[in-house]
């Protein structure tokens, strides 16, 4: 009995040494050195300051930003530590109430367009970093009329910023949010 309480005790400390200490240490260094930018966050700069992730969405609400899907991670939304879906189902009235309140204020927005859905609905974590380019597309008379520039300037760069299908076949296109309005300000300087 003694003989088998030490050697579970010795494995224990001896696996908790290995899987609990050394393996994780070679993880971070070897993502360090291969994959800097994505072990740390996938972090965007602008004059040396972090902005953001280019992987987590945020709230843009100035109207001469492109705006990101809607959010309901966390009670004001885009809290990265509540992320999640609101869980409620096509039928529930909160949602289709809010539903029709954002396309109606998108109507006003931009009369006489059909508005894209992920311009009304959440992802299912609620932190999605991208919008399509339809939705982005739909943006542009608003940013342009904010930004006093021509509708042209803004799409051209929007074109420069949707991501294709991954290896051509995965997902769809997308625009990611943060990139593009940072795009916006460098091209209005």
């Amino acid at each position: 009995m003694k003989k088998n309480l030490l050697t579970a005790t010795l494995m224990t400390i001896v696996t908790t040494i290995i899987l609990g200490v050394i393996y994780p240490l070679f993880v971070t260094a070897a993502s360090q050195m291969l994959f800097p930018a994505r072990a740390n966050g996938s972090l965007i700069r602008e004059n040396g300051e972090a902005v953001g992730s280019s992987l987590i969405g945020q709230p843009f609400t100035g109207p001469g930003y492109f705006h990101s899907r809607p959010s309901s991670a966390g009670d004001a939304g885009y809290d990265a530590t509540a992320s999640g879906g609101s869980n409620l189902g096509p039928t529930n009235q909160k949602l289709i109430a809010r539903v029709q309140t954002d396309v109606e204020k998108l109507h006003a927005e931009n009369p006489g367009s059909s508005v894209p859905a992920d311009l009304v609905t959440a992802s299912a974590s609620g932190l999605d970093p991208d919008i399509s380019p339809a939705a982005a597309e739909f943006q542009v008379p608003r940013i342009a009329r904010e930004r006093g520039l021509p509708q042209e300037r803004i799409r051209g760069i929007l074109k420069q910023h949707i991501a294709a299908r991954q290896f051509a076949i995965l997902g769809e296109p997308g625009v990611n949010v943060l990139e593009l309005n940072l795009a916006l300000d460098t091209a209005r300087k």
